[in-house]
């Protein structure tokens, strides 16, 4: 033909120069502005807990006894350490003889006894004395006097000691400290007054409305308990009154483990080397 087709002509169209190509103008948005989130408060009824993964930590082991690595209140330390130090320490009698408390069945028979004989509180007295000071003034029959009660105080029974009152004197072992009571077995020996050395000054102390009690004395009972008592006086002279070995024995002197077994290993060494000098002479 005259006139061939000519081809169509498409421009190149470059993508990379479209997207870094000036915007056109009125088509520009703003940029949205990224707000700072405020951090959350703490909720006071639920605090933050980190765990803490150290020794003594949140997370224990499993299957481990971590009591040694506890910093214990110092009256449980010093309570301790006076343990150790009357067991490695030589004790003389004097005091070696409260570690000698009676029995847990016996003091529960002594303590039956002295439960019927429990002193009247505050308020009983003030009763009993106000209805006495009526009947007085009314001229009426007094009241019948206090009855038969323990004596309690460490001054009540060591007069009552003196004058041989009391027939059944009972000493805590954990007096503290052991000064107060140290003398008292002595004298209970020189007067021939029967004493129980019992655990311990709180259950004394609940038995008479206090606390605490160092020492308790019973002077009468009624006539239905007369052969019980006659029972704990025996027992009592044969245990501490009239035992010499309490007043004789020394306490203490117990090693620490580690030291027992130095000494077991250096007593084998020395027996071992005695057998071969004895191997030695024979041949």
């Amino acid at each position: 033909p005259l006139f061939p087709a000519l081809p169509i002509f498409r421009p190149f169209i470059n993508s990379q120069q479209t997207s870094t190509m000036a915007p056109k103008k009125g088509s520009a948005k703003p940029k949205s502005k990224t707000v700072a989130k405020a951090p959350a408060k703490a909720d006071p009824l639920f605090p933050a807990r980190p765990r803490s993964f150290n020794v003594g930590g949140a997370v224990r082991p499993q299957g481990r006894d971590l009591s040694r690595f506890v910093k214990w209140p110092k009256y449980v330390r010093i309570q301790r350490q006076r343990a150790v130090l009357y067991q490695r320490l030589k004790v003389p009698p004097s005091i070696n003889q409260f570690t000698k408390s009676i029995g847990k069945n016996e003091a529960a028979s002594v303590f039956t006894l002295l439960n019927k004989y429990r002193p009247e509180t505050a308020a009983a007295k003030k009763q009993r004395i106000k209805e006495t000071a009526a009947a007085v003034a009314a001229k009426k029959d007094a009241p019948a006097k206090v009855p038969n009660q323990l004596k309690f105080g460490l001054k009540h029974v060591t007069t009552l000691v003196e004058e041989k009152k009391a027939s059944l004197v009972l000493i805590a072992c954990d007096v503290d400290p052991i000064e107060l009571v140290l003398w008292l077995p002595a004298l209970c020996r020189k007067m021939e007054v029967p004493f129980l050395i019992v655990k311990d000054k709180a259950r004394l102390g609940a038995l008479v409305h206090q606390k605490t009690a160092a020492v308790v004395a019973l002077t009468t009972v009624d006539k239905a308990d007369e052969a019980q008592l006659k029972i704990f006086q025996n027992l009592a002279n044969e245990k501490f009154n009239k035992n010499v070995d309490l007043v004789r024995k020394w306490g203490g002197g117990i090693m620490g483990l580690k030291t027992q077994a130095k000494l077991d290993k250096r007593a084998k060494a020395v027996a071992a080397e005695e057998a071969k000098k004895l191997a030695s002479l024979k041949r």
